[in-house]
């Protein structure tokens, strides 16, 4: 039987596996939602809920603020959903204004506050579960997130926080100023993005000086019931079908082991890649970023998966394109 995740343990009745909900609502262009948009996003849901997800990550700057639109209205016409899901989303990223305006981080507690008000707005809902700060603002004053925080959680508008992109240290700084604790943080990692792995295995060597994972992020995330979760899990496809022509010979290699490993399991390329992560002690959560539904299903597959010690480095080692040290 497979362990809890941190954030069942801190409570959350969730799913290990998350759909991110980038692709809903239409591209960049600002333009309004439209039926299809909403279509899109009922079979988005339906899907994950079939396959057992129950966890959905937004952002308020997806679609420029469309994902969360033509999610709300799938809630609005489903309302009986609300109470069935965990919805997370993230604040902090501004964009580009004017020339003199440019692109940035942002959280100040005026900030904070607006997006939370907005994302709110936009999803139709009075109670967000978590909120993260997606990606680290070098003028944050932790006094101000701390007062935003405190202000949101007294308000019932957030029930919990957490942080994107962070490293140990800089969760560490914000944590010190926050009542509240901060329960996730969210990183790239898949069977390409390798680096949270490599910056254990090359402690004393050369190698080590090349990997640029903060040190002891994972090790502090796992012993403070923070819980990781790992966005672009699939590698965009890389190891689950897309065209290979052009890629190095270790993502060829990979992608061959997943589809041998897949054949030999019954299940779907997707799920052996997505179990790769979900094997590893700290009990990461995948983030997977599909809206199509035949592929979430596929994705849904990895909860019934579990590697095995030896499977698991076999595709750590494939991937990394070398033996371990």
């Amino acid at each position: 039987m497979k362990k809890s995740i941190p954030l069942q343990r801190r409570g959350f009745e969730t799913s290990q596996l998350v759909l991110g909900c980038m692709g809903l609502g239409g591209g960049w262009s600002g333009s309004p939602i439209t039926s299809e948009h909403v279509k899109q996003a009922h079979e988005a849901v339906d899907a994950a809920l079939s396959a057992g997800i129950t966890m959905f990550d937004h952002a308020d700057i997806y679609a420029r603020g469309n994902a969360e639109l033509a999610f709300g209205q799938v809630l609005k016409e489903r309302p009986e959903l609300r109470d069935r899901i965990v919805i997370q989303s993230k604040c902090g990223i501004r964009f580009e204004e004017s020339p003199r305006v440019p692109g940035r981080f942002d959280f100040s507690k005026e900030h904070i506050a607006s997006s939370v008000d907005g994302i709110l707005k936009r999803l139709g809902i009075e109670s967000l579960d978590i909120l993260l700060l997606h990606r680290p603002d070098p003028l944050m004053e932790p006094e101000e997130v701390a007062e935003a925080f405190g202000r949101l959680k007294q308000s019932g508008k957030v029930k919990a926080f957490g942080v994107s992109n962070m490293s140990a240290a800089q969760i560490r700084f914000l944590q010190a100023s926050i009542q509240e604790p901060l329960i996730a943080n969210q990183l790239e990692m898949s069977l390409l993005k390798l680096d949270w792995l490599d910056n254990g295995i090359h402690q004393n060597q050369k190698a080590g000086t090349e990997v640029s994972f903060p040190d002891g992020t994972m090790e502090f995330c796992q012993m403070e019931n923070i819980q990781i979760q790992a966005w672009s899990p699939l590698a965009k496809g890389l190891f689950s079908g897309k065209d290979l022509e052009g890629q190095p010979d270790a993502v060829k290699q990979t992608a061959a082991l997943v589809r041998q490993l897949a054949e030999e399991k019954s299940t779907t390329r997707e799920a052996i890649v997505l179990s790769w992560l979900m094997r590893h002690p700290a009990r990461i959560q995948p983030v997977i970023g599909t809206s199509n539904p035949e592929r979430i299903r596929a994705c849904g597959e990895a909860a019934r998966i579990e590697l095995t010690r030896e499977e698991w480095y076999s595709l750590y080692v494939s991937s990394r394109g070398k033996r371990m040290p």
